[in-house]
């Protein structure tokens, strides 16, 4: 399959953060570090090698850091870099489109904006 060529800022940005749980896994963060199975539990549904692959490849594009402490059981906790937090100010802005296109768009889901804040991210709870 042929990718497409990168051609600006946007597009490379907009990669860094595609992937079905990379959005999921970085609005769980915004919260401050995470163990592996904290996150786990916040994107249920994920398997352990997808978000491994996920946290792997926010790791290599620099957004996420992974912290391992010499204890046992072993320790590994992931958190923003200094990049990576630059991108936390978009989240609430995407939010707030989202639930502006489920009601123009999809008004017959705006069931999709009632669940309870703690069943779900704030991603999933808009779109």
């Amino acid at each position: 399959m042929n990718q497409p060529v990168c051609t600006c800022a946007l597009t490379y940005a907009v990669g860094v953060i595609s992937g079905k749980w990379k959005l999921y896994i970085l609005n769980d963060l915004r919260n401050g570090p995470k163990r592996y199975g904290e996150i786990r539990r916040a994107c249920t549904n994920i398997t352990e090698k997808m978000l491994t692959q996920q946290l792997r490849e926010l790791e290599k594009d620099g957004v996420v850091s992974r912290k391992v402490y010499p204890q046992v059981p072993p320790k590994v906790e992931y958190s923003f870099t200094e990049l990576g937090k630059k991108l936390t100010f978009l989240f609430d802005q995407l939010a707030e489109w989202g639930v502006e296109y489920i009601k123009l768009q999809h008004p017959n889901r705006i069931d999709l904006l009632q669940k309870p804040k703690e069943q779900t991210s704030e991603f999933a709870k808009s779109g």
